[in-house]
């Protein structure tokens, strides 16, 4: 790998693990959208796919799945810090424990749901991701980018939702609702997806055709 694609890769993966870390401290909060409720992380978590999708097409399935890994680290580690964060005795001055422990006070629930949605969702947008790309000859990034992305935000909305608030909450509406949004922003991000591809392809050489395949979209 070159140096500008290092750099590149590096600042991808750097996005991703940011968006996904921020989007669990933000998952303890319900929002309202059009009608619909979400967790106020969805929007910096669908961020995460943008990333997985524009890694997998220009850097492959391997560098994607390697991110997908780091963030899982990452996001290990977010959870541990935070519950240290929590533990630790303030000082005496600092009056906002009550408050910093309500807003990032996670149950176990909501950490176990939180991992095991990251990966099934992940792993099987890379997964899907290179499938219809290879079903298609590498051609319509625009399909393989909005049905992977459906596909696996679907996963991860009901993943999620079951595990961390079943029985606390309504959790059909909370599936529904997160997974209407992410396919609404994940249509948006399209044209993003496609600029950021043809920037990083006009500044690099063609990845081999079985790294990354080498259809035109």
């Amino acid at each position: 790998m070159q140096d500008r694609e290092l750099r590149e890769f590096v600042i991808l993966t750097g996005v991703f693990s940011g968006c996904l870390a921020i989007a669990a401290v933000l998952a303890g909060k319900i929002i309202n959208v059009f009608g619909l409720s979400v967790p106020a992380g969805v929007i910096a978590y669908c961020f995460t796919f943008i990333c997985t999708d524009v890694i997998s097409e220009i850097h492959g399935r391997k560098k994607a799945g390697m991110t997908v890994f780091s963030g899982f680290i990452s996001l290990v580690l977010v959870f541990l810090l935070i519950q240290v964060a929590l533990w630790w005795e303030p000082a005496p001055f600092w009056k906002h424990g009550q408050a910093f422990n309500t807003i990032l006070g996670y149950t176990p629930r909501i950490i176990i749901g939180s991992l095991a949605a990251y990966l099934l969702s992940q792993y099987h947008d890379v997964w899907l991701f290179h499938l219809v790309r290879r079903i298609t000859g590498g051609r319509h990034l625009w399909l393989r980018n909005n049905l992977s992305t459906a596909a696996s935000q679907l996963i991860d909305s009901a993943v999620f939702i079951s595990i961390a608030f079943y029985g606390i909450m309504p959790v059909w509406p909370l599936i529904l609702g997160q997974w209407v949004i992410k396919l609404a922003i994940a249509v948006l991000d399209t044209p993003l997806v496609y600029l950021i591809v043809r920037l990083m392809r006009s500044r690099q050489p063609a990845l081999p055709a079985h790294a990354a395949g080498t259809g035109a979209d």
